[in-house]
């Protein structure tokens, strides 16, 4: 499939599309690396993104699979948040000029607000602010189906009083395009950042630094229904809030002197 994608956008006249399951993209690597070093406008959308998935278990739940395409050169990965960040990363998919993969969740999520949230120009540049506070004391970014648990964290550690950003990034490759004005605008360094992705952790201390954290999985899935699979795995508003404030604990902690 992959293959007859390529050759349809090398002959021209239309943007070809080819779909499966993310897991099936290792099936894949041969022409999806072809893909990227031709520079051919082939489209590749992946659903069922996550352990999510469920009951299929680990054979079908992919881990590593999205850390791999973000490693291939030439690739423009997205894995939007919502119906209407995939449409803004469609938008951008058709415009690009060489591949896309779109990784898209199986699960019902709420929809992000365009009138609300900048969804389009956000997703145009990678990465995008969805909740502020100034000077925030934290910063919650994340991908997919997991920025709906940093938007409903903040709240909960707001109570305690602690300052909140959330960030969507649902594409690593435009956003490291982004001026560096930009980039340390939106992930200053000096502020702790916790990342929360259903996937390979690999990779994700590029954004959030050494002294961030992340909630991601270096291990394969499991057999269940994908909601208990997801909150058993430490995909929950609860595991987000208890690993953030470890994280600003340790941040705030004194400093010990070493003998």
């Amino acid at each position: 499939m992959a293959a007859m994608v390529n050759g349809m956008a090398l002959h021209g006249g239309l943007i070809p599309v080819g779909a499966t399951f993310l897991n099936f993209s290792d099936y894949m690597r041969p022409s999806l690396r072809l893909a990227a070093m031709m520079g051919v406008h082939s489209i590749f959308v992946f659903t069922h993104d996550s352990i999510g998935l469920g009951q299929d278990g680990p054979t079908h739940q992919p881990i590593e699979q999205l850390t791999s395409l973000r490693a291939m050169p030439g690739l423009t990965v997205f894995r939007p948040a919502d119906a209407n960040e995939t449409t803004a990363a469609w938008r951008e998919a058709i415009g690009l000029p060489g591949p896309v993969a779109l990784v898209l969740t199986r699960q019902a999520l709420p929809v992000l607000d365009p009138k609300q949230y900048s969804v389009r120009a956000g997703v145009a540049k990678g990465a995008y602010v969805l909740l502020d506070e100034p000077d925030p004391d934290l910063i919650l970014v994340a991908t997919g189906s997991e920025v709906q648990l940093a938007l409903q964290a903040a709240p909960a550690l707001a109570k305690s009083g602690t300052r909140v950003r959330v960030v969507s990034m649902p594409s690593w490759e435009l956003f490291a395009k982004q001026p560096a004005e930009y980039r340390d605008a939106l992930l200053p360094l000096n502020t702790p950042t916790l990342a929360i992705e259903a996937g390979a952790t690999l990779g994700w201390y590029k954004w959030v630094g050494r002294t961030g954290d992340i909630i991601g999985l270096d291990h394969f899935g499991a057999s269940a229904p994908g909601e208990i699979v997801m909150a058993k795995m430490g995909f929950n508003v609860d595991n987000v809030v208890d690993r953030a404030r470890r994280l600003l604990h340790r941040e705030n902690a004194p400093a010990t002197a070493v003998a």
